[in-house]
C-alpha cells in the first residue's frame, strides 16, 4: 500500500534502481494498491475458511483486516520516518520517493535472511538514494538509525526481560549471587588495576600528542592560556600517578582507592580543559563511575610507598613512560628542538606543551622511585614477652607434637586465641622476612581454635600485603590450608621412629647394636638431667657449644632450629653423654603432650674428645628411654627434598626437588641426611 501510494503520488521521483519504463511508475503503484484492495474485498466477502488437504486457515473478518492494515502501514511509515529524519536534507528528495527506496531495501533485507538485513538493507538504500545524497552522508545516518531503531530498543527490552526473569527466580539469583560473591572480591581489584593502568597510558599518550586545532580554536574563545597549559602539564602527571596507583589497587590498598578516585576525577577535568578531549574524558568517567561503588574491596590499611613493585610491574611502567617519550618525538618530528621551546606558551604550540608534560612525567616517576628507595623498612614482628612465653608453655606441654617447643625460643612472634576469660586456648608462632610472613608448623591448640587462628593469620598477612606461608606442616591440616587459598609445596619427609616396637635386638639392628656397645666400651655413659639441674651445668654446656660452632665454622640458626640460649635450655630436661665423668655431648629433650612424641633440638658435642658414634649412641639411648617412659614416637626431623617423585608428569617443583636431592651435594648433604636417619628404620611422613 505504501509503495503504491509513493509511486502514484510522486512518479517523477521514482527510484532509478527500479529500472521502470518512463511513465510506468503510476501503473505499478496502482497495481500495488489494487492488490491490497483485492485482499480487503476478499476478506469482506469470504466467510468460509480456506482448506487444503488437512490444513485449514480461517479468513480474518474485514474489520480485523482493516486494523491490521492500518497498524502495519503506520508502523512502516514511522520506521521509515526515523531514518528520513536522520538523513541530511536534499531539495530533490521527498518523503514519498524516499519511502519507496526504504521499503524496497527492507524487502531486500528480509529476503536475504540476514539478521536485520544487515549490509543488504544499507547497500540498497545507498544505491537508491545516490541521485539525491552522497554515500558518506547516507552511511552515517544509517549507523545512527541502527543504534536508535535496533540497538537501543534491544538493550531496553533485554534489561526489562532480565528484570522480569530475575523477579520470578529469586532462589536461583541468590545461588548465583553467592557464587559471584565469592569470585568478585578476587576479580575486582585485578580488573581495576588493569583499567587504571590503561587510564594512565591514555593520559600519557594524550599528553605527548598534539590536540585538535579545531577544538583548540573553540577553547581559545573563552579559556585563558594558563589554564590550558596547566591542564596539559598536570594531565600527564595524573597519568604517571595512575600507573603507580594501579599496583596499590591490585594489593587492595584503601589509600590507592582514594587516590585513584581523586586522580580519575582530575583526569576528566584536565582532559576537557587541555583540548576538549571528550572521548578521553568519557573513558576516564566510566572508570570512575565503575570504581566508586567498590570501596569495600579495598580494605587494606598500608602505605602505598611500602608496596613492592614486581619486575613485571616495573617493566610495564617503564615501557609506558618510554613509549610516551617516543610518541612525543614521533608526533612532533617536524619541530626542530631548541631551548626556546621550553618557554613557548601559545594556544597553537602543541610541541612545547607536550615536551614539558612528558618531561614532568619522567621526573615524577624518578622521584617516586627515589622515595621508595628511601622508605623505612618493614617493622619487625613483636618479640614475645616473658608473660607470652609463660602463657604458651602450658599449651606447649599439652601439645602432642614436639615442634611446639620452638615457640619458647623467643625469636618468633606469638599469635594467641583465648577463651572469653582471656586464657589462651591456641597459639601460632611466626616470623617476617621481607614480604614473607612465615608461620612455623601448624597452629597449636584445639582444631576449631587452630582453624580460626590460621584464618586470622591469613587476614593479618593480607592487610599488610604479605605472603602467607605455613612452613613444615603435616598432612593432617592440608584441607585447612587449601581453604585458605594457599598452594602446597612438598619440602621433604620427616623421619619418625615408632618406639613401641623399637629395640636393639635382631639382625636388622646389628649395626646399631655394635655402635652402642663400642661407645659404652670407650667409657661413655648416658644421663637425663631434669630441668632443675640444667642451670648448674650451663657453663660447661657453653664451652661445648662454642667449641662445636668454631669447629663447624658456622653460626647459630634460629626460627625452625634451636640455638644456644640458657633460658631456652633451662626449660626442659637435658640428655648428656659423659666420658670419665665429664660432659662431652648434650641435647635438649622436647617432650610431647600425652606421651605422644619425643624429640631433640639442640645437639652438640666436644670436638675431638668424644668416642666415634657418640651421636648415634645419644639417639639410641633416648629412644630406649622414651620407650620405657611410654612415648609412642621419636622424631628425627626432616630430610629435605627426599621422597619426591621423578616421573615425567610430576609437578615441576617435585622434579626440581628430586634433582637437587640427587645433585645438590655442593650445597647440602641431602642424601647423607636421608641415609643417616634411614638406619633407625623410621616411618617417613610428608
Amino acid at each position: 500500500l505504501l509503495t503504491g501510494l509513493a509511486l502514484v503520488l510522486e512518479p517523477a521521483a521514482a527510484l532509478p534502481a527500479l529500472a521502470l519504463p518512463r511513465g510506468a511508475e503510476p501503473l505499478v503503484g496502482a497495481g500495488c494498491i489494487a492488490i491490497v484492495a483485492a485482499y480487503v474485498g476478499w476478506t469482506a466477502l469470504r466467510r468460509a475458511p480456506v482448506r487444503w488437504r488437512s490444513f485449514e486457515i480461517r479468513v480474518p473478518p474485514v474489520g480485523l483486516t482493516l486494523i491490521q492494515l492500518t497498524l502495519s502501514t503506520l508502523d512502516w511509515a514511522l520506521a521509515g520516518s526515523v531514518l528520513f529524519a536522520l538523513l541530511p536534507s536534499s531539495p530533490t528528495l521527498g518523503f514519498a520517493a524516499y519511502l519507496a527506496a526504504f521499503l524496497l531495501a527492507q524487502v531486500a533485507g528480509l529476503a536475504s535472511h540476514l539478521p536485520g538485513g544487515l549490509g543488504v538493507f544499507e547497500t540498497v538504500i545507498m544505491v537508491g538514494l545516490a541521485p539525491h545524497l552522497p554515500g558518506s552522508a547516507v552511511l552515517g545516518s544509517l549507523v545512527a538509525y541502527r543504534v536508535l531503531y535496533y540497538l537501543l530498543p534491544l538493550v531496553t527490552a533485554g534489561i526489562l526481560l532480565g528484570g522480569h526473569e530475575l523477579s520470578h527466580r529469586r532462589a536461583a539469583v541468590q545461588r548465583v549471587s553467592g557464587l559471584f560473591g565469592r569470585v568478585v572480591p578476587e576479580i575486582v581489584p585485578q580488573a581495576f588495576a588493569i583499567t587504571t593502568f590503561l587510564g594512565g597510558v591514555i593520559l600519557l599518550a594524550s599528553g605527548a600528542t598534539p590536540a585538535m586545532h579545531g577544538r583548540l580554536g573553540w577553547l581559545q574563545t573563552f579559556l585563558p592560556l594558563p589554564v590550558l597549559e596547566a591542564s596539559h602539564f598536570f594531565g600527564s602527571l595524573v597519568g604517571v600517578g595512575l600507573l603507580l596507583l594501579a599496583r596499590g589497587l591490585q594489593r587492595r590498598l584503601d589509600a590507592a582507592y582514594l587516590g585513584t578516585v581523586v586522580l580519575l576525577t582530575a583526569g576528566v577535568m584536565f582532559s576537557l580543559l587541555k583540548g576538549l578531549d571528550y572521548e578521553e574524558a568519557s573513558i576516564l568517567s566510566v572508570m570512575l563511575l565503575a570504581l566508586l561503588p567498590c570501596r569495600s574491596h579495598f580494605y587494606r590499611r598500608a602505605s602505598i610507598l611500602d608496596e613492592s613493585f614486581t619486575a613485571g610491574w616495573t617493566a610495564a611502567i617503564a615501557l609506558v613512560v618510554l613509549g610516551s617519550f617516543w610518541l612525543l618525538l614521533l608526533s612532533h618530528r617536524h619541530v626542530e628542538y631548541s631551548n626556546e621551546l621550553w618557554w613557548q606558551f601559545e594556544f597553537t604550540s602543541n610541541a612545547p606543551r607536550a615536551l614539558r608534560a612528558t618531561t614532568a612525567a619522567l621526573v615524577l616517576l624518578v622521584a617516586a622511585g627515589l622515595a621508595r628507595l628511601m622508605r623505612a623498612a618493614t617493622p619487625a614482628p613483636p618479640t614475645p614477652t616473658s608473660d607470652d612465653l609463660t602463657r604458651a608453655q602450658a599449651l606447649v606441654a599439652a601439645w602432642p607434637r614436639t615442634y611446639a617447643h620452638l615457640a619458647l625460643l623467643g625469636d618468633k612472634a606469638l599469635l594467641f586465641r583465648g577463651d572469653p576469660s582471656g586464657a589462651p586456648r591456641a597459639f601460632l608462632m611466626y616470623g617476617v622476612e621481607g614480604r614473607s610472613w612465615v608461620a612455623l608448623g601448624d597452629p597449636v591448640g584445639r582444631p576449631e581454635d587452630a582453624r580460626e587462628l590460621a584464618w586470622r593469620f591469613r587476614e593479618i598477612c593480607d592487610r599488610h600485603g604479605g605472603w602467607t606461608i605455613f612452613y613444615e606442616v603435616g598432612p593432617e591440616n592440608l584441607p585447612l590450608y587449601l581453604d585458605l587459598g594457599l598452594s602446597l609445596l612438598k619440602l621433604g619427609e620427616e623421619a619418625r621412629v615408632p618406639l613401641e616396637s623399637f629395640s636393639l635386638e635382631g639382625g636388622p639392628r646389628k649395626g646399631l647394636r655394635q655402635t652402642h656397645r663400642r661407645v659404652e666400651k670407650d667409657g661413655a655413659s648416658f644421663e637425663i638431667l631434669p630441668a632443675s639441674e640444667v642451670a648448674a651445668v650451663l657453663p660447661k654446656l657453653t664451652t661445648i657449644s662454642d667449641a662445636w660452632l668454631n669447629e663447624k665454622n658456622t653460626r647459630e640458626k634460629g626460627f625452625s632450629l634451636g640455638y644456644f640460649d640458657p633460658a631456652y635450655l633451662a626449660r626442659g630436661p637435658l640428655a648428656v653423654v659423659r666420658c670419665n665423668d665429664e660432659i662431652v655431648a648434650f641435647a635438649n629433650i622436647l617432650l610431647g603432650g600425652n606421651h605422644e612424641e619425643l624429640s631433640i633440638d639442640l645437639m652438640r658435642h666436644l670436638p675431638g674428645r668424644v668416642p666415634s658414634g657418640v651421636m648415634d649412641y645419644l639417639f639410641l639411648e633416648l629412644m630406649l628411654w622414651g620407650r620405657s617412659e611410654g612415648y609412642r614416637w621419636f622424631s628425627l626431623g626432616m630430610a629435605p627434598f627426599s621422597g619426591f617423585d621423578v616421573r615425567t608428569l610430576a609437578p615441576l617443583w617435585n622434579r626440581a626437588g628430586a634433582f637437587l636431592f640427587r645433585q645438590g651435594e655442593h650445597f647440602y648433604n641431602f642424601r647423607g641426611v636421608r641415609q643417616y636417619k634411614e638406619k633407625f628404620d623410621p616411618v617417613w611422613e610428608p
